[in-house]
């Protein structure tokens, strides 16, 4: 007992994996992310909303892991049991196509990075970043074929490549940080001062921004198992979440006492690396597109793991197609990355069409990611409002109210157009779900009244949207 208590894990560092497992490669770009709709004022009022709503989701995820530990095939394993097989099929196709999409957004962060020592690359969205992100993306597909984990070794590596550019980021800004210019059109209205409706307009603007970097949290308590005390469970993800928040803060919030909120707008990408350059000149680009590089890759490695990982464990639990349930000797799931990576690639051509490609397939990413959220949250409400017993009902309901709340404000915040992108996107997933239906229960009706219902009602949707993208109403 002595030597497994040896190798459980402290405070510190369960905060530290909870740190680790959500910081990607969003951050790099998140001062012009969100400068693009709002100013300071709203800034801190979206930081503030999601602090709080990204708590009760951590929350949501610690409390379903223990009361409902026979629950362990993903996070869309709880829509399913609140809410049938087709909504624990959507949540499975939500989270799956929010991994996939999130892997073109980093192959064109990539790009452009590489594009900066390499010009031919330019931006990230020309043929030859497609044919660079091609080799990359199906480098990483045989490597992850031959059983190749993301070590811990490498993990470190990642972990402390992010660290150290964020520290010098905070640093460089913080010494030159000027108060007035922090203060001038801080609201960012017509008037200059504070108007609800359009700062309002603005922290809405913010929302797919926060969640992109916060993609992964539904993974910070996965920890639980190992942890030394479990009162430090909570603890790591409040303080772990805590920490993270005061450095996303920092980082945007420094970055107008520096730039005006237009410049920021306008910065290159990655705008961590021009940012440092219009600050301190070429060397402090060159430094954050290399560590870039580095960060970003593993996370790219990660999240293409991921993206396998997602569709195989759902075919196991019968949620996905059989057929993505075949792994290799090495234990690799070759259908489910075969598939993956070819949707992706398919996806990369879109880079040559997207006039911000990174932003529109992050808010893609986050649109999709919405779903398994929203319905986790909903199961929670469920869950605790049926729960017979237990001391913490009462906490658990107003957890589940919080959450709730938060995932409908999500939703509303991503605006018509890619909430009609989105229709397409579950539209496509009708077909999947019914075959697999009709394999699995043959004299079974595939939909549920209400199910055929929704499945009508996103379909209509889904043919109004694609013909407003016909039309040039919606673009990329």
């Amino acid at each position: 007992m002595e030597a497994n208590s040896d190798k459980k894990l402290n405070l510190l560092e369960l905060t530290g994996l909870v740190v680790g497992s959500i910081i990607g490669g969003g951050i790099f770009n998140l001062m012009h992310d969100m400068a693009l709709g709002a100013g300071a004022g709203a800034t801190i009022l979206g930081w503030i909303v999601t602090a709080i709503g990204m708590m009760s989701l951590a929350f949501t995820f610690q409390n379903l892991t223990i009361k409902r530990a026979d629950l362990n095939t993903g996070i869309y394993s709880y829509a399913e049991e609140g809410f049938g097989k087709y909504m624990g099929f959507n949540a499975a196709w939500g989270y799956w196509l929010s991994v996939l999409m999130g892997n073109v957004s980093y192959a064109t962060l990539v790009m452009s990075s590489i594009g900066y020592f390499i010009p031919i690359f330019g931006n990230g969205q020309n043929i030859y970043s497609i044919i660079g992100s091609s080799v990359l993306l199906w480098g990483c597909h045989f490597l992850l074929l031959k059983g190749v984990k993301s070590a811990s070794f490498t993990n470190v590596i990642i972990t402390i490549t992010k660290l150290v550019m964020i520290a010098l980021f905070i640093l460089i800004a913080f010494l030159s940080f000027k108060l007035h210019i922090f203060t001038h059109d801080f609201w960012y209205t017509p008037s200059g001062h504070f108007e609800l409706l359009d700062v309002l307009k603005q922290v809405k603007s913010t929302m797919l921004v926060t969640v992109w970097v916060f993609v992964g949290i539904e993974g910070a308590v996965i920890f639980s198992g190992q942890a030394k005390h479990r009162r430090d469970v909570g603890r790591a993800t409040v303080f772990g979440i805590s920490i993270i928040i005061l450095i996303y803060m920092l980082i945007t919030l420094l970055s107008f006492g520096v730039m005006s909120r237009y410049h920021l707008a306008h910065l290159g990408q990655p705008a961590m690396a021009y940012f440092l350059q219009d600050v301190v000149g070429k060397w402090g680009a060159v430094v954050v597109n290399i560590g870039l590089i580095i960060a970003v890759m593993g996370t790219w490695m990660s999240f293409t793991m991921l993206a396998g990982q997602v569709p195989y464990e759902a075919a196991k639990a019968g949620t996905f197609p059989k057929s993505f349930a075949k792994a290799n000797a090495n234990g690799a799931p070759t259908h489910s990355l075969l598939v993956t990576d070819l949707l992706v690639q398919i996806l990369l051509f879109l880079l040559l069409f997207a006039a911000s490609a990174y932003n529109f397939f992050f808010s893609i990413a986050s649109s999709a990611m919405l779903v398994p959220y929203a319905l986790t949250s909903f199961y929670q409400l469920k869950h605790s409002i049926m729960e017979n017993h237990g001391s913490d009902k009462v906490r658990n309901i107003i957890l589940g109210i919080v959450a709730s709340i938060y995932s409908c404000w999500l939703l509303f915040s991503i605006g018509t157009n890619f909430a009609l992108l989105m229709m397409i996107l579950f539209a496509a997933g009708i077909p999947v779900y019914w075959q697999l239906q009709r394999k699995d229960n043959h004299q079974q009706r595939v939909f549920k009244t209400p199910e055929r219902i929704l499945a009508i009602v996103v379909s209509i949707f889904a043919i109004f949207a694609i013909y407003e993208v016909m039309t040039g109403k919606i673009t990329f």
